[in-house]
């Protein structure tokens, strides 16, 4: 029972892997735009100082950090359909329960990065914003969310390659992402080396492309260091006295 490079070459080679792959990225992408629309809405209540906004957002996140993300998917695929009649028709698939189910757990750490991004931005620069008179929301979507974004980046890249991996949870509502297709055929051949080898693969190839992605996105961003190095001014000629 050696290591087969046959069988593991026609693994690598066969389409349902590439399937559960883009399977796999495709919940992820949608549950973290899911994950950032909730959690900005979530950020900002939880940092208002209107008890309105800030005792839900804060139990919000408070809930969905205390529960696994295991047991959201199965209560959205076994338990809502039997509250909500219409979560029985043929649109209702596992697809959309995952997407729903992540976006809605990751919402709630998403809600924490961008809260800390918020905050790290001066509150001089709201000040400024209000004096020269714009309104809240404006000063919001002009001034801090626009410096806000380059702190949140990072996080929010790492959190999208959570939810790659995350995915893999999909399987126990019969989603057949990656992790799902390779655990398939080692239940079928008991071949563990070869098809967990080409799982493992195709996980090293998205995350890796995702970084890049990532580090070019970064780098994009980078507008207040590249801004200061193009406007800063020579040293003044020493003019004092002697």
């Amino acid at each position: 029972m050696g290591f087969d490079l046959t069988i593991f070459i026609e693994q690598f080679t066969n389409p349902a892997y590439l399937y559960g792959a883009l399977l796999s990225v495709s919940v992820a992408l949608l549950s973290l735009i899911i994950a950032v629309i909730v959690g900005f809405f979530l950020a900002v209540g939880t940092i208002s100082k209107r008890r309105v906004a800030k005792y839900p957002s804060s139990v919000y996140v408070w809930f969905f950090r205390a529960i696994p993300a295991l047991l959201v998917l199965l209560i959205m695929w076994n338990a809502l359909p039997q509250v909500i009649p219409a979560l029985k028709a043929d649109w209702y698939t596992p697809f959309v329960a995952a997407v729903v189910g992540l976006g809605l757990v990751e919402a709630a750490f998403m809600a924490e990065i961008i809260r800390s991004a918020l905050n790290s931005v001066d509150e001089g620069q709201a000040l400024a914003g209000r004096a020269l008179g714009f309104s809240p929301a404006k000063v919001m979507m002009k001034i801090v969310v626009p410096q806000a974004i380059r702190t949140a980046i990072p996080p929010i890249g790492n959190e999208f390659i959570g939810l790659i991996k995350y995915s893999a949870l999909a399987s126990v509502i019969s989603l057949r992402e990656l992790l799902t297709t390779a655990q398939v055929g080692v239940n079928i051949t008991f071949r563990y080396a070869e098809y967990y080898l080409v799982a493992i693969i195709y996980y090293l190839v998205m995350v890796s492309i995702i970084s890049f992605i990532q580090s070019r996105i970064e780098k994009r961003f980078n507008w207040s260091s590249n801004a200061a190095k193009r406007l800063k001014m020579p040293a003044l000629p020493n003019t004092s006295l002697r």
